[in-house]
């Protein structure tokens, strides 16, 4: 069976095969890997525990698949190219040949530094090749890297590091995001007071800003990579792993206020990266490939690192912003490096459309064969944007949908082959078995309905655990409705079969394609000290998908309203990061409860939307007249 399916006939006899054999479709796609012994048996399966392992048995190093088997037959062909957030900055083009060089001394770095097999060590970061090598250094020495977003506040870095007990963490003295330096190592080590677990720290000199270097604690990553260089220590074997070891683990949102550590491993997660990339994009030797996702999210392990590298893809790596210098940043890279395949987030594409076709018309797009969209449904104004004026309705749009939890895409058309139709994520990948259910768990049949999304059969891309915590991937997933994984989305299918994305069904927000959830949210605002209580909904936004509405009880001090609402905005991005800002704050002097206290988020959501007129029955409420001055006030 070939890994790449090349018809749309391919795609519904594979697809058929995976559901009526599972295990035989997925051994023969692994077959295509590299692998230091074979699976003794393909898959074991629980969903109520739950366990899942995939090839088990089996010994493999996911850098050997992402490097070392490229070697011998295309050392020489591009792995990497980078490109600065600075236009005037030299780009790099960096080789199979080079980057195995580089992980395999940074694989004796972090050994000299005191890393072994199974150590958890915190990558926080800028876009900037070196996070690929020490994410890949991590995967050869059997380490478990946990990538920490850029954009994250010193208290969010150190709840994660705390909860995975780092012992290493790899940084950078500074980023650059457009216009802005942000100084990392100045945040990392306001995080590292309350970590006592981390043992070294190892510095990226990036924008040379002046930074603390604790003596006894604190290394340079390039005074590193010489020192083993004058040692001779610039190859590595891999580690061999078992299939089922632990990968990474990469926090998301939840609807607690308390992050959780989504767990992948090594095996099934190898294989499902790779297939998808290879299929959905249709990725051809010698494509330029675009993702403009920052590696801190699952978008870009998947697919800036994991998935392109095992395909033996040339990846490009983007350090900035799209709108710096100015908007017309995306199509300058396009013409710069004749990208052919482009995929980004609807939030990218709703900004640039702010910003006119100035930035668009002169561009030299004609290289591009396909685009993609990821993070969150694609609405049908930025479809027909994209689709026009980016791809000039010559290039399939793949409008992906998945989660960190999936580890890959699981429905989407296939570049070129599906039919696509605007905002529609269409069809499952093989192997990926949906399923609609009502509120009570059961089905929902036939085509022209909607319901809860959930998937009724393993894949090896999925989640295995959430890490010191089990039983919380069994209550967030699995024991909603009885042995399904429950994606938290709502979903219609449509008379042709075709699946569509309508958005959470948990307190879960999607703001800019990343998931925040509301407890998180609300619990940084409670850290404010005239704050009471707080709650926040999700809200239709122009540019983001989804906006931050919050609604807050302050004490009975006298207030200044607009710098409050600043101070909120300020701790809440200390607590957690810009991205989690509150877009919207009212003041109010109640909240609408149910007698049992209980907030009703429900009511809240719709006068965010705008939608007064129809709040439901309000009479059971504790105070009624709540909901009424919400209303009159609302911003």
């Amino acid at each position: 069976m070939n890994l790449q399916v090349k018809s749309f006939e391919e795609y519904q006899q594979a697809y058929q095969l995976s559901i009526d054999h599972p295990e035989v479709f997925w051994a023969n796609i692994a077959e295509h890997f590299t692998w230091k012994k074979k699976w003794d048996r393909v898959l074991d399966w629980n969903f109520s525990e739950p366990q899942i392992e995939w090839f088990g048995g089996a010994k493999l190093n996911i850098t050997e698949n992402c490097l070392d088997r490229h070697l011998e037959n295309n050392g020489d062909d591009i792995a990497i190219i980078w490109e600065s957030n600075d236009p005037d900055e030299a780009s790099r083009n960096i080789s199979y040949r080079e980057l195995h060089q580089q992980v395999c001394t940074f694989s004796n770095v972090l050994k000299q530094n005191g890393a072994k097999k199974g150590d958890r060590i915190c990558l926080y970061m800028p876009m900037i090749p070196e996070l690929e090598v020490a994410l890949l250094a991590c995967a050869r020495i059997g380490a478990i890297h946990s990538v920490v977003f850029g954009g994250f506040s010193a208290q969010s870095i150190s709840d994660r590091i705390q909860d995975a007990q780092c012992n290493i963490v790899v940084t950078a003295d500074g980023s650059f995001r457009g216009n802005k330096e942000i100084c990392l190592k100045n945040i990392m080590d306001e995080a590292l007071i309350s970590c006592p677990s981390v043992e070294r720290v190892i510095v990226v000199e990036r924008s040379k800003s002046a930074i603390s270097m604790e003596k006894g604690r604190d290394v340079f990553y390039d005074q590193e990579m010489s020192r083993m260089e004058s040692l001779g220590l610039t190859d590595f074997a891999a580690e061999p792993m078992d299939a089922e070891d632990p990968l990474f683990i990469l926090y998301t949102s939840g609807s607690t206020g308390k992050p959780k550590g989504v767990v992948h491993t090594c095996g099934g997660y190898m294989v499902f990266a790779t297939y998808t990339f290879q299929n959905i994009f249709q990725y051809k030797k010698g494509q330029i490939y675009f993702c403009t996702a920052d590696i801190g999210w699952i978008t870009g392990h998947t697919y800036i690192v994991y998935g392109p590298l095992a395909s033996g893809a040339t990846s490009l790596m983007f350090e900035g912003i799209p709108t710096f210098p100015d908007a017309g940043r995306f199509w300058d890279i396009v013409e710069k490096f004749k990208v052919n395949i482009l995929y980004t987030a609807p939030t990218a594409i709703r900004s640039l459309m702010a910003f006119g076709l100035d930035f668009v018309k002169n561009k030299d797009l004609s290289s591009l064969q396909a685009l993609g969209s990821v993070g969150e449904p694609i609405n049908e104004e930025a479809w027909n944007w994209y689709n026009e004026h980016i791809g000039k309705k010559n290039c399939p749009i793949v409008d992906t949908w998945w989660q960190t939890e999936t580890g890959g895409i699981m429905i989407s058309p296939l570049a070129h082959l599906t039919p696509t139709k605007p905002c529609y994520a269409t069809l499952p990948l093989p192997g990926i078995q949906p399923i609609l259910v009502d509120e009570k768990g059961e089905e929902i049949v036939g085509n022209g309905v909607s319901g809860n999304l959930c998937i009724k059969f393993p894949w090896p891309g999925m989640i295995r655990t959430t890490y010191g915590d089990h039983e919380r991937c069994r209550t967030t997933y699995f024991a909603t409705y009885e042995n399904l994984y429950f994606t938290g989305d709502g979903c219609l299918r449509d008379e042709d079969g075709y699946y569509r994305i309508t958005g959470r069904v948990d307190d879960v927000m999607n703001i800019s394609g990343h998931r925040i959830g509301t407890a998180e949210v609300e619990n940084a605002i409670n850290m404010h000290s005239g704050v009471i209580e707080s709650a926040v909904v999700a809200y239709p936004h122009d540019i983001k998908g989804q906006g931050i509405y919050a609604y807050v009880i302050m004490d009975n001090a006298t207030h200044d309203p607009s710098q409050i609402k600043k101070d909120i905005s300020a701790t809440v991005t200390k607590i957690i990061g810009a991205i989690a800002r509150p877009d919207k704050i009212q003041i109010v002097s109640g909240l609408p409860k149910t007698r049992s206290g209980k907030i009703m988020r429900r009511i809240l959501r719709k006068i965010a939307e705008g939608d007064v007129s129809n709040l439901g029955d309000t009479s059971t409420l504790l105070d009624p007249a709540v909901v009424e001055k919400i209303k009159d006030e609302r911003i």
